[in-house]
């Protein structure tokens, strides 16, 4: 079998309440278009529930759905990371396991990718956008700091803090190494991409607040956590005079 042009790289920490329906709703999305390489690579992230057990029987009737396991500690980025070291694409996006992120937005951005977009930002916060059921002070804190990364990076993108991105390989390659253990890897991986050199495709999507489980994200452990790596980026754009852009 080929190597799979597009990966999904879903980390799934204790989502035995979402997994099956998004990796479900994903691949009948994809075979309705008759998109056929792609892939579904989702990372069990340490989970104390069904997931893995899930996971098995998913990747058992679905051809295009396997599963690693992350190693302890348990984390967001910790266990995209595991992805990005998985994957088999020439592309990856991260897709989160609770079907927040729609199917028919991740197969915009699989078009873009196969029109050439080094990167593809979704927004969901321009024209053609739409959001539901955003906790109304999780939507003020989001606002607040997209619009302060805008501004320090001074970017034409509003979206940043939004996990749902896709990169190319010589671009997940090229903004190593990652650090962030947590959600904050959401901020380093495109900021390093765009100081670094990379371009992205901004395009509209949608965003709905999950159905089932809980939110792994707790704003009062991540607020320093973000801050850090934003600074961390941002003197490495000051600083270190181009030392790890792109080389033409």
């Amino acid at each position: 079998m080929s190597a799979p042009f597009f990966s999904i790289v879903i980390p799934a920490h204790n989502e035995e309440g979402c997994i099956a329906a998004t990796c479900e709703a994903i691949a009948a999305r994809f075979a309705q278009e008759g998109v056929s390489d792609y892939e579904i690579c989702v990372v069990n992230d340490n989970s104390r529930d069904r997931t893995e057990e899930i996971l098995k029987e998913l990747a058992a009737r679905l051809p295009a759905v396997r599963y690693v396991n992350n190693s302890p500690p348990n984390g967001f980025g910790y266990a995209v990371r595991k992805g990005l070291e998985s994957f088999a694409g020439e592309c990856a996006c991260v897709v989160m396991g609770d079907l927040s992120d729609s199917p028919d937005d991740i197969l915009a951005y699989y078009r873009e990718m196969k029109a050439g977009a080094e990167c593809v930002f979704g927004s969901r916060f321009i024209k053609g956008s739409q959001v539901i059921d955003y906790p109304r002070h999780k939507l003020w804190l989001n606002r607040l700091a997209n619009g302060f990364i805008k501004v320090l990076f001074r970017l034409d993108h509003n979206d940043v803090t939004n996990a749902f991105k896709c990169y190319r390989r010589d671009v997940i390659e090229g903004i190593q190494p990652l650090l962030s253990p947590h959600f904050n890897l959401t901020v380093e991986m495109p900021l390093k991409a765009i100081v670094r050199g990379y371009s992205f495709k901004t395009i509209p999507i949608s965003w709905t607040n999950r159905q089932a489980g809980e939110s792994k994200l707790k704003i009062k452990e991540m607020g320093s956590r973000y801050l850090f790596i934003v600074l961390y980026v941002w003197l490495e754009r000051r600083l270190a005079r181009g030392d790890y852009r792109r080389r033409a």
